[in-house]
């Protein structure tokens, strides 16, 4: 956006600002007759912006000293005739004109400061004034206001519809600069929302900016981030703006880094990466979603589930700890006796992290989501005393050997006798694996 919306209205509020107004040179003799009443709006037509009313100095040197001020082409002269203008006329009919002439002479002296000081008293003057709203949600953006930003953004929104029309605009031209100041505004709204977490607003007004102006990048990229980040997020139409944004960006470094972000997203919705080169293809030239538009999503299976497909592609024998806690804990019946029925009695040389030790009794983690919770899923009973120069460490890893006896299936701990510790100085054994098995990992966050 930079410095869009100022140019916008600052060449706006110029326009108004000179618009033509009179010097009345005697007083009326008499109140101006009430103007007729407008005929009938018929269905289906638009009424055309009315113009401001001609505004009117009656008194001679209120006038001349308005023209005096106006009329200086030296930026720090006119804000001196300015405000010389309103402090001996607080109450001129040309006040708010003076005010936003003003405003647009201390912007063009760089000084930014009193410029938004001055749409302050503008809003003073009428709270409505579309283009003091603006400029202050711009300013307060740009500061990172954000709520600030937002309140003087969705101000100007409500009071856009009746901002009236200077004389000698065009109601194109008129129209044109309504619907610029629309998005603007939007935008900014939008966008100080985000900031602010308020997801609802930010998708509102983002949504109503990128309808405006569907190319524009810098409310695009926001506008998924407003979906993405709700709660629950809204994936559908936030992975569908990620990828327009990945295709809107020109900058490789920008572009490369949304389209990682936006197929991390899309593969942690929907599961893998299918679909996502066709979804940034369709968004490149769709600007927004097209009608029923939707993206699948990947529902991981349960852990009941993956101990069926388990059992049905491994053998026990080849399956770590971890994998065979998981049928036993979470498995069907029929799956948990097969396993167990293959390891009951089976002397298994394993590794594991000793969590609690006696000279008789070691309770370890064999698994890793059980290591990293320091839960004892093993409890082993040892055939002979532990000496207490090799009794083991709490914390530390251990090579072991059991035979399964018994187990619990939740929370899973499995019992064995037998026991004996297996020391670096012995044969080789080859031990059961205990790493962390695929299955065992938690659904990731949808």
């Amino acid at each position: 956006m930079k410095k869009t919306l100022v140019t916008i209205v600052l060449v706006f509020a110029a326009c108004a600002a000179n618009q033509p107004f009179a010097q009345s040179q005697a007083q009326p003799q008499a109140q101006p007759a009430a103007p007729a009443q407008p005929a009938a709006q018929q269905p289906g037509t638009t009424t055309p912006a009315q113009p401001q009313q001609k505004k009117e100095i009656k008194d001679p040197a209120e006038y001349n000293a308005y023209v005096g001020a106006v009329q200086q082409q030296d930026p720090n002269a006119k804000i001196s005739g300015i405000e010389a203008f309103l402090q001996q006329y607080p109450n001129s009919v040309m006040k708010e004109d003076a005010l936003e002439l003003l405003m647009i002479t201390y912007q063009q002296a760089g000084n930014a400061a009193k410029m938004s000081d001055t749409a302050q008293r503008l809003l003073q003057a009428n709270p409505n004034n579309v283009r003091a709203l603006a400029l202050l949600a711009y300013t307060d953006r740009a500061t990172q206001k954000w709520a600030d930003a937002q309140k003087y953004a969705t101000q100007g929104l409500q009071a856009l519809p009746n901002m009236p029309k200077a004389e000698g605009v065009s109601d194109a031209d008129f129209q044109k600069t309504k619907t610029q100041l629309t998005g603007l505004l939007n935008s900014v709204a939008g966008f100080s929302a985000l900031q602010l977490k308020d997801y609802p607003n930010a998708q509102k007004y983002l949504r109503e900016a990128v309808e405006a102006d569907p190319n524009n990048l810098e409310n695009v990229y926001p506008l998924a981030l407003a979906y993405l980040s709700a709660t629950p997020p809204d994936n559908t139409n936030g992975l569908f703006f990620i990828a327009r944004a990945a295709s809107l960006a020109k900058d490789p470094a920008g572009k490369d880094q949304i389209t990682k972000f936006g197929l991390s997203r899309y593969k942690k919705f929907h599961g893998s990466d299918q679909g996502w080169s066709e979804l940034v293809t369709t968004a490149a030239s769709t600007p927004l979603p097209p009608a029923g538009f939707t993206i699948t999503e990947y529902v991981p299976p349960t852990p009941k589930q993956q101990a069926a497909d388990l059992v049905k592609n491994k053998a026990p024998k080849d399956m770590t700890f971890a994998e065979w806690e998981l049928v036993l804990s979470a498995g069907e019946q029929a799956d948990a006796d097969k396993v167990w029925n293959a390891i009951k009695g089976v002397s298994l040389q394993m590794e594991g992290q000793v969590i609690k030790s006696s000279a008789t009794k070691l309770e370890i983690a064999a698994s890793s989501d059980d290591i990293d919770q320091k839960r004892a899923d093993i409890v082993i009973e040892m055939t002979g005393t532990i000496p207490a120069r090799l009794l083991p460490k709490e914390g530390s890893t251990l090579d072991f050997e059991g035979t399964p006896v018994s187990y619990e299936p939740s929370p899973f701990v499995m019992t064995m006798n037998k026991g004996a510790l297996l020391t670096k100085g012995g044969p080789p054994a080859k031990k059961a694996p205990a790493h962390k098995a695929p299955v065992r990992h938690k659904p990731a966050a949808q």
